[in-house]
């Protein structure tokens, strides 16, 4: 049997950790998730850099994923950036309120942040300015890191806050600091980072918990099929007519 060196188990501790005490934030969060579908409203989902904005392509186009998903994709952020290039940008002063603008958050809009660490400006620049855009913002983070970073570690913003000061509900990922959880033998750096699997195990519960809410309620929830399915694309024309004026990266 090959050895994970307790890999496995590291996964399925946080995963059992977010059911056990996470279900009413999801619940919160998805409440306000069934109410912009009731709205006809997008459902923003933002990563504030590197690794962390997987979770949002994750939600986006995704077979069985809800078609109301705006990605506010930022290319510069993302590992398909150079990495370097996106490690300075996440941490550059008003790069991420740069972007909420572009977007144009409006009023009582729902918008989901990624970001296991939740100090680094990118992150912190995006929340601020949708708060003040009257945004209502759904974070999924890590508390370990975000109290545990010294107040003047320099990846934080200048303004020392943490992504839950802004959030409307705060979904614990239960991330360790540092991320990767497994040490192996004769190797003194820890390899093997679980953030993405959990955190795209929450996504996912966001989306089964809003379409369960949904149809409770009486809503129908706009949901893609595969793609690659018989029948898919015709399944999904109704949507693409919908949303495509309205989602920058369908």
């Amino acid at each position: 049997m090959l050895n994970d060196f307790g890999y496995y188990k590291a996964i399925i501790e946080n995963l059992e950790k977010v059911n056990a005490t996470q279900e009413e934030n999801i619940k919160k969060a998805a409440e306000l998730m069934c109410g912009a579908i009731k709205e006809d409203r997008l459902i923003h989902v933002y990563g504030g850099g590197g690794h962390t904005t997987l979770p949002v392509g994750e939600m986006f186009f995704r077979a069985g994923g809800l078609a109301c998903i705006n990605p506010v994709m930022e290319t510069g952020l993302s590992v398909f950036n150079q990495a370097l290039k996106y490690l300075e940008l996440e941490r550059t002063v008003n790069y991420g309120s740069a972007i909420m603008r572009y977007y144009d958050l409006q009023p009582d809009d729902v918008l989901i942040i990624f970001h296991n660490i939740g100090i680094n400006p990118a992150t912190i620049d995006a929340a601020m300015e949708a708060k003040n855009r009257g945004a209502k913002i759904i974070a999924v983070s890590s508390a370990a890191w975000q109290t545990e970073m010294p107040e003047d570690h320099f990846i934080r913003h200048p303004n020392k806050t943490n992504l839950f000061d802004y959030a409307d509900v705060c979904i614990e990922d239960f991330n360790p600091v540092g991320d990767a959880v497994v040490t192996v033998p004769g190797l003194e750096t820890p390899i093997a980072p679980v953030s993405n699997v959990v955190d795209f195990y929450i996504a996912h519960l966001l989306e089964i918990e809003t379409v369960r809410q949904c149809v409770e309620a009486g809503i129908q929830p706009p949901v893609w099929s595969s793609a690659n399915t018989p029948g898919g694309d015709e399944k999904n024309a109704a949507y693409l007519a919908k949303y495509r004026p309205r989602v920058k990266m369908l």
